[in-house]
C-alpha cells in the first residue's frame, strides 16, 4: 500500500520570516535570564545575533516601529509584538504523515506550541502508538476525510519517502490543507494559492560538509 509560488513570492517578505523566529527566542531568553532588563537596542540585537544593525533596525520597524532615541524598544512589548506578527497567538491545527524517526521527533517537539501550533494527528501506514497523548491513525483517505472535516487542519507536515511525497500533497491538498511543511527531498508541484516550506536535511549537510572542506583547503 502506497501513502496514497505564494503568499510569500517576494524574497524580502520571506527573509523578514526567516529571522523573526531567531529575534524572538532571543528575546525570551533575555527576558528569562534577565528578569530586570525593560529595554533593549537594535544594536545590541545585532551584536548578539551577527545581524546588521540596519537590517534590525528594519526588521524591527516594520514589527514594532522605531524604538525610543538612545533606549530601544520596551523588550516585552518588542516580544509580544513579534509574536503578534508570525501569528503564534492564533491557534493553528496539524498532522503529520510519516511516523518514522522524524515524524516521531517532530511529535515530540514542545516549541511548536510557541507559535501557536498543535499536533492533532500523526498518521502511518503501519498501527503506531500514540505520542505524547497524540493520537496515531492508520493513513488511508476515510482515516484523513474523517479528521479533515470534523477539524481545521491548516498544515499538513509530510515525513515520508520522496517516491510517495507528491502523492501525499495532492490529498492534503484535496482536503483543503493549504499549508504544507515538507521534509521530502523532493520539490512538490502545488497551485499558486498553496504554500510550501520545504526542509531539505541532506542539502543543509551538503552545505555543512563544503564549509569544513573550504576550511581545511
Amino acid at each position: 500500500m502506497k501513502w496514497g509560488e505564494n503568499v510569500l513570492q517576494n524574497a524580502s517578505s520571506k527573509s523578514i520570516f526567516n529571522r523573526l523566529p531567531i529575534y524572538l527566542d532571543y528575546l525570551i531568553n533575555v527576558i528569562n535570564d534577565k528578569n530586570d532588563i525593560k529595554y533593549i537596542s537594535s544594536k545590541m540585537i545585532s551584536n548578539e545575533l551577527e545581524f546588521g544593525e540596519v537590517q534590525v533596525r528594519k526588521d524591527l520597524a516594520i514589527v514594532c516601529g522605531n524604538g525610543k532615541p538612545k533606549i530601544g524598544y520596551e523588550i516585552n512589548l518588542l516580544t509580544e509584538k513579534i509574536k503578534e506578527y508570525l501569528g503564534c497567538h492564533y491557534h493553528k491545527n496539524a498532522i503529520i504523515i510519516g511516523i518514522g524517526k522524524l515524524g516521531s521527533y517532530l511529535m515530540e517537539h514542545e516549541d511548536f506550541e510557541r507559535y501557536g501550533i498543535k499536533i492533532l494527528f500523526g498518521f502511518d501506514l503501519v498501527e503506531k502508538e500514540d505520542i505524547r497523548n497524540t493520537p496515531i491513525r492508520k493513513f488511508n483517505i476515510e482515516n484523513l476525510e474523517n479528521l479533515v472535516k470534523d477539524n481545521k487542519i491548516d498544515i499538513g507536515i509530510i515525513c515520508v519517502p520522496k517516491e510517495e511525497a507528491q502523492t501525499v500533497c495532492n490529498i492534503l491538498i484535496k482536503y483543503n490543507i493549504n499549508a504544507i511543511w515538507n521534509f521530502a527531498p523532493i520539490k512538490l508541484n502545488v497551485p499558486k494559492n498553496i504554500f510550501v516550506q520545504n526542509e531539505n536535511l541532506t542539502y543543509s549537510l551538503s552545505v555543512v560538509s563544503s564549509i569544513i572542506k573550504q576550511q581545511h583547503n
